[in-house]
């Protein structure tokens, strides 16, 4: 009986013994690989937007003015600079005013964007081509299902157009800044707009956007959506009161402030007290005086875009940030410049791609009379850590 127990426990540990070397002998699994949409993000590291050119100009899109807003000399300088890619904005409602083509596109207005696009290419940018609207197309968007469907319609002609293209190099924003008051009814009409580009255009990678204004907080309200393929998007100007300053377009007092200091911790009492005193209004200035309270600095900006890259993280998407940018007339150039390092800086160390706003713009990186040459602002050019002209 004992010879018998002996012969088993035998075999028993022959058996282990052999299962441990077929273990070791199995190949070690596989490291995850990035997924489609990771890949593509590597294409979006550090861009520049082409505003007012097909997007921000209603009163002008004419074949005269956008042939020298921007042209191909800005576009190879573009390159050479060291960005990779273009965000290239553009405003639907020429794109789709009469006369229009089968699929509902003016074909004039959507041959000078393919030439645009064709150029980025050749010069080796990839394009982010985002739907930019004004206030009136985005008002009948999130109130009526009417503008939805004109909407998703001309996505569709876009994407099938584009599709033809290199997807590893052209990617589709759903919207500009939608401005859509309810997160709920903006989810599901970007869920819809996804499927839709995505039947179009099977291949190319997709940029989701928040309902409002793009914000930080509109990423972090984001449910994921359940393509694969995309890339989140976020825009940030953080704090206002610096990178508005002058601004006329937005909240009124920032119209009076000039000259805000950047960091706002470097700022003594005098400077602060010389700054509140633009503003005529007591609670104005009370807003503004938060500002240098809040000690923003660039410990105070990686803080914030640390939690668009945790988000990220936890749901196991890239994400980008494709607007950020101070208005230079009024802001004091060094300021300004550190303020721009102090974000990228900070996108990058989060593993983050971004694209500033904007090239020959208020916020521009470079200065430009039509039909001269650009001349790069070599403050703005270092502070993106990129190459000088």
């Amino acid at each position: 009986m004992l010879r018998g127990f002996s012969l088993l426990l035998a075999c028993t540990l022959a058996w282990f013994t052999a299962s441990l070397s077929l273990v070791a002998q199995q190949p070690t699994a596989p490291a995850i690989l990035p997924t489609l949409a990771f890949q593509r993000a590597a294409h979006l590291r550090h861009g520049i937007n082409a505003s007012m050119w097909f997007a921000q100009s209603p009163q002008d899109y004419s074949a005269a003015r956008t042939d020298h807003y921007i042209d191909a000399a800005d576009i190879r300088l573009m390159a050479h600079l060291g960005f990779d890619h273009v965000r290239l904005s553009i405003d639907p409602e020429p794109l789709t005013r009469q006369p229009v083509a089968a699929d509902g596109l003016n074909a004039e207005f959507l041959g000078r964007i393919d030439r645009a696009v064709d150029q980025m290419l050749a010069s080796g940018l990839a394009v982010i081509v985002d739907v930019h609207p004004e206030e009136p197309y985005k008002f009948r968007l999130r109130t009526g299902s009417d503008g939805v469907a004109r909407f998703q319609s001309m996505w569709s002609a876009l994407a099938a157009h584009f599709a033809t293209r290199d997807p590893n190099l052209i990617f589709f924003e759903v919207m500009n800044e939608p401005e859509v008051e309810d997160d709920f009814r903006w989810q599901g009409i970007e869920a819809q707009t996804i499927a839709l580009i995505r039947k179009a255009a099977p291949q190319n990678t997709i940029l989701a956007v928040g309902a409002h204004w793009d914000s930080l907080q509109d990423l972090l309200r984001l449910t994921p959506f359940a393509d694969s393929n995309l890339i989140y998007n976020f825009h940030f100007y953080e704090p206002y009161e610096f990178t508005h300053q002058g601004a006329t377009w937005a909240t009124g007092w920032w119209r009076y402030t000039h000259s805000v200091p950047y960091p706002a911790n470097d700022a003594d009492t005098a400077a602060m007290t010389r700054t509140l005193s633009q503003i005529p209004d007591a609670a104005d200035q009370l807003d503004l005086e938060r500002y240098f309270l809040d000690d923003w600095n660039a410990r105070h900006v990686r803080l914030l875009l640390d939690a668009a890259a945790a988000w990220g993280s936890a749901h196991h998407v890239p994400i980008v940030c494709d607007e950020f940018g101070a208005f230079r007339d009024h802001s004091l150039p060094a300021d300004r410049a550190q303020w721009i390092h102090d974000v990228r800086t900070a996108l990058e160390a989060d593993h983050m791609g971004w694209t500033m706003w904007d090239y020959r713009g208020s916020f521009g990186v470079v200065t430009k009379t039509d039909g001269q040459p650009a001349i790069p602002d070599p403050r703005v050019v270092q502070a993106l850590g990129l190459r000088q002209h």
